[in-house]
């Protein structure tokens, strides 16, 4: 099936001129690329498991090395999800699921960077651990660690001295959450290695993802109510349904089979698909993001790679209006108010809630992205209330949206009031006191003595100095609702970064960096993409 991202012509067309007026305006220019180039460093920072001989990040070390040995199971690799040091398997798909939709929408402009392969390498070290945690077609192990004694200590992650029990999910024990979302996961990045011509892997990645599909379906039930210790750091909100159709809908761009989109569709009303219209987009509300994903099927479907019947037509309308409410919900562009828009910042940032709030921020800057590509491609104007986004407050088009998108990841970049960058290691002011274990220690590498859990507080988290170390690419929590930044380790709901913070910017800041027509970085990697015309 041809993926719908290469054949936005027409969108990079109209958006480009669109943007051209908007970076005009622009009080500061970014530069792009090497945003992008930073992003991807961040990942190998977060890296558990043995670290590769290329690895970037020197002042990290090998962590986690008998993750699983308990249970009996090889549980190696993956990522630590912020701080600390517990793997979260729900928060590490959905990273691995934006970092791929980034690659699938924008992969040329990661490829002219010279990143593209530090992309591949970002997503696989994900996906390989996701095939390991598979262990049978009904079981998941979705989590490692502790997060209650996990966060009585602070240590580097060459030193835990905590629990690193493991818990699964299975038949008898549900997780649709985690399930579906791995599925999902796993499904964009088959997509990602087909295209860049690694066959076997991708095919390898779509076996795992039908299987934890098809568990998520048949053995349906909340992940945190088998896994309870998760309920205290990553609790599934919105239940299970959102996942289910969000995994289907990647496992039809994946595999092209109609049987994936049948099941989206004919669900999307009893699930929630069709009925939320809701104002974030997260690890654990996925609404919106499915009726983006959902909404591109309007544009395969102008280009006549894609067949809808009637009745398929009207219900991906229906999804495709709530996505619209999401943009328009950003773009303080609904009737109704403050209770049906997003919440802003005097200097204009979205603001949906104190703890990490730029989570939502970067995947609203990749979500309307993404819409203003389909807005151009199928050459229509944004729809707030069921009408022209002109009655509340002027025409918008696919330009307008890309640049409130483009609004939003400059204010990350140092556009806004404090003047600090909140992706790390980019431009001349940014947080120096990130709430980071690893990064706030003496590296493993050249002071090897033990640092036990309580000394680590006296010794580096009460510390008032910078962090030894840059977590370089890291996107922070963010600043308050008056647009303070407080740069503190102790300031944890600001200064606490995120894997699913930067994952969703990659594609973000690839798009512009091609529509400003930067020069790339650094020479082009040797990795390519397929042409479409090869899905």
């Amino acid at each position: 099936m041809s993926d719908v991202s290469g054949s936005f012509v027409v969108a990079v067309a109209v958006a480009a001129m669109s943007l051209a007026v908007a970076a005009a305006a622009s009080a500061a220019a970014h530069d792009y690329g090497e945003a992008l180039h930073k992003s991807l460093l961040y990942f190998e920072a977060q890296r558990s498991g043995r670290l590769p001989y290329n690895q970037r990040v020197r002042w990290r070390g090998h962590s986690g090395l008998t993750d699983g040995l308990e249970q009996g199971v090889d549980l190696v690799g993956g990522y630590y999800d912020a701080g600390d040091h517990v793997k979260f398997g729900l928060p590490m798909a959905f990273t691995v699921t934006m970092l791929s939709w980034g690659v699938i929408e924008y992969g040329g402009g990661v490829a002219a960077t010279g990143e593209l392969a530090h992309a591949l390498q970002a997503i696989k070290w994900g996906t390989d651990y996701f095939i390991k945690a598979h262990t049978s077609p009904n079981e998941l192990w979705t989590q490692v660690g502790d997060g209650d004694s996990d966060h009585y200590c602070w240590q580097r992650p060459e030193d835990m001295t905590t629990s690193r029990r493991a818990y699964k999910v299975d038949a008898e024990n549900p997780g649709s959450e985690v399930a579906a979302e791995t599925a999902a996961a796993m499904a964009a990045a088959s997509v990602v290695f087909r295209r860049a011509g690694d066959a076997h892997y991708a095919h390898l990645l779509l076996h795992h993802a039908q299987q934890l599909f098809e568990f998520a379906d048949t053995y349906r039930g909340r992940y945190d109510a088998s896994v309870e210790s998760v309920r205290s750091y990553y609790p599934s909100s919105s239940g299970y349904q959102d996942e289910l159709l969000w995994a289907a809908l990647w496992l039809h761009r994946a595999t092209g089979r109609r049987d994936y989109l049948d099941y989206a569709l004919a669900n999307a009303d009893a699930f929630g698909g069709t009925g939320w219209a809701v104002s974030e987009f997260s690890w654990d509300i996925k609404y919106s993001g499915l009726q983006v994903l959902a909404s591109e099927l309007l544009v395969e479907e102008k280009q006549q790679l894609l067949r809808l019947s009637d009745e398929q037509r009207a219900v991906v309308e229906q999804l495709r209006s709530n996505a619209e409410y999401y943009v328009c919900s950003c773009m303080n562009r609904n009737p109704g108010g403050a209770e049906h828009n997003a919440g802003r910042t005097p200097a204009g940032l979205l603001f949906i809630r104190p703890w990490n709030n730029l989570q939502y921020v970067s995947s609203a800057a990749f979500l309307l992205t993404v819409y203003s590509d389909v807005l151009a491609a199928l050459g229509q104007p944004l729809r707030c209330g069921g009408i022209d986004a002109g009655g509340e407050g002027g025409f918008a088009d696919a330009g307008d949206v890309l640049a409130f998108a483009k609004s939003q990841a400059d204010y990350i970049l140092g556009t806004n009031p404090m003047r600090t960058s909140y992706l790390v290691g980019y431009g001349a002011a940014y947080p120096r006191q990130v709430h980071h274990r690893a990064a706030s220690s003496a590296s493993y590498r050249h002071n090897r003595d033990f640092i036990g859990c309580l000394q680590g507080f006296d010794s580096w988290y009460s510390a008032r100095r910078e962090n030894p170390h840059d977590l370089v690419g890291a996107v922070v929590g963010g600043p308050n609702a008056e647009d303070v930044f407080n740069d503190h380790r102790g300031a944890y709901m600001q200064t606490e970064a995120c894997t699913y913070n930067t994952a969703p910017m990659v594609g973000v800041f690839s798009k512009f960096m091609q529509l400003e027509g930067q020069q790339p970085r650094r020479p082009s990697s040797s990795a390519t993409l397929a042409p479409e015309a090869d899905l």
